[in-house]
């Protein structure tokens, strides 16, 4: 590790535009009036579309986004030049210019993305214009536009958080770590043999398990069907889930020095909430997919398409993503002094925190407010999914019907129950007076024990899923006869 000084400061002085000074006042005029018919102008189009019912049509509901995107594009950057020319100190606070980055980047890529949205319903309106209506469907546009401004938010966080590393108005001392001290399992030196056998045949299970289930519905086209898309890609992510902390974990029990490379535990912290996060959608899309089924029978091949389950894994990715790199570029920015202990066997984030020396009131705040979202949203959704499930099973009650549901809502309802109950044990329901063994307990079952149990829960109970797994089998001793003939 290494200490030193580092300044920051609280403003910043703008250079301004390259005009002298006898021609301010007609620049200043120019400008102004650029300014107020770009505001009033896109205003306008916005409230012509709003009152015209001819206009309600995909091209112009895009052209009115863009158009009060367009406003505040112009907002953020030109009240403030206009300002600056009648001044002689041209500065911007640092939260300004923070600000100021963040918001340019944000409308502008916004634009980008709009304009490209607005190219493909020309081409749709021009190209398949028997189908315009059935493809430019409100509910797609609408999902076109929030894709824009999902993409602009993500982007613009990476390079704002990027942006705001540094210390604000201080010169401080700072301590740089370069690896990290893993206290480890909670586990007396005379069990540690029992429990690495443990740990390490529910880690082979669980990559097995897994990797056979995403074999079986690749090789057989009668489990090619959303539910078994939903469930093959929640068995290779519980293997990547798995695979982040469980091989760490197996050479540390056998290890005196349990430590681990400050770039190391940050990407660890990075694709561990990535892939929780990520199992965390995918039991929200699953449950979906079973309220269709049930609830919606008759419209289920057309609502379930392969377009929308791609659409919702995607969507899955791409708001873990979001949420992985927001709180792992927050985690980059505080510091660490003399202890740098971490008292669980992973670098599991709020542990991190717990050892850090600088403020990370932040920090805590984004993980109970933007986290509990991410959590609690998806599992609204699911408990929502499951209640129509059943009210629709019970407006026509049949024994038959009853039993399957209820082993198939079961055996979700339980990996739903141990994954969403650990996690709230850890990172909401946590206190000081919680004992670390608990807290490391509750991280083993969400992120060892669930992603094994997922292959029999989900699918060796399944008759799909065991009819592909004999027909596997004879394949597998066909081949083996015909090689020893």
């Amino acid at each position: 590790m290494k200490r030193h000084n580092e300044t920051t400061v609280s403003e910043f002085l703008l250079q301004g535009l390259p005009i002298s000074p006898d021609q301010q006042g007609w620049f200043l005029m120019l400008f102004l009036v650029i300014y107020l018919t770009t505001v009033l102008g896109n205003l306008l189009i916005v409230l012509l579309i709003r009152i015209d019912s001819r206009l309600h049509t995909p091209m112009y509901f895009f052209l009115s986004v863009l158009a009060f995107n367009d406003v505040f594009l112009s907002s953020v950057t030109v009240p403030k030049m206009l300002v600056d020319m009648q001044s002689n100190h041209k500065s911007i606070s640092y939260s300004g210019c923070i600000s100021q980055l963040y918001f340019l980047i944000f409308f502008a890529c916004t634009d980008n993305f709009l304009l490209a949205v607005m190219a493909y319903d020309r081409y749709v309106a021009i190209c398949q214009p028997l189908h315009y209506t059935m493809i430019m469907r409100q509910e797609r546009c609408i999902l076109l536009v929030a894709w824009s401004w999902i993409f602009s938010f993500s982007h613009t966080l990476m390079h704002t958080l990027l942006s705001t590393q540094r210390s604000i108005m201080k010169r401080q001392n700072e301590t740089r770590v370069s690896e990290f001290l893993l206290q480890g399992l909670p586990i007396s030196p005379d069990q540690q043999g029992w429990f690495l056998t443990l740990f390490l045949v529910i880690y082979l299970t669980t990559v097995l398990g897994n990797l056979l289930i995403v074999l079986l519905i690749k090789i057989d086209s009668r489990l090619h069907t959303p539910m078994y898309f939903f469930l093959s890609v929640l068995a290779f992510n519980d293997v990547f889930l798995s695979s982040v902390t469980v091989p760490k974990m197996l050479v540390d029990m056998q290890s005196n020095h349990k430590s681990i490379p400050y770039s190391g535990c940050i990407s660890q912290v990075y694709f561990l909430i990535f892939f929780a996060c990520t199992d965390n959608f995918l039991l929200a899309s699953m449950a979906y997919d079973r309220y269709v089924a049930i609830c919606q029978p008759l419209h289920y091949t057309m609502i379930m398409r392969q377009e929308r389950c791609i659409l919702l894994v995607a969507w899955s990715w791409i708001f873990s993503f979001s949420h992985a790199l927001m709180h792992t570029l927050l985690s980059i920015q505080v510091s660490f002094c003399g202890d740098i202990t971490i008292r669980h066997f992973f670098c599991e984030l709020t542990a991190l925190l717990e050892v850090s020396c600088s403020d990370t009131s932040l920090n805590n705040l984004v993980i109970f407010i933007e986290g509990g979202m991410i959590v609690i949203i998806p599992f609204t959704f699911i408990m929502g999914s499951y209640i129509c499930i059943w009210a629709t099973v019970l407006k026509n009650p049949s024994a038959r019907k009853f039993f399957k549901v209820l082993s198939t809502c079961g055996s979700h309802l339980l990996v739903v129950a141990l994954f969403y109950g650990t996690i709230a044990e850890v990172y909401f329901f946590s206190s000081p007076a919680m004992s670390g063994a608990k807290e490391i307990a509750a991280s083993v079952m969400y992120m060892i024990v669930t992603p094994m149990l997922n292959p029999f829960i989900y699918s060796l109970r399944n008759r799909d899923i065991k009819q592909a797994l004999k027909l596997f089998a004879n394949k597998v001793m066909f081949c083996k006869s015909n090689n020893l003939v």
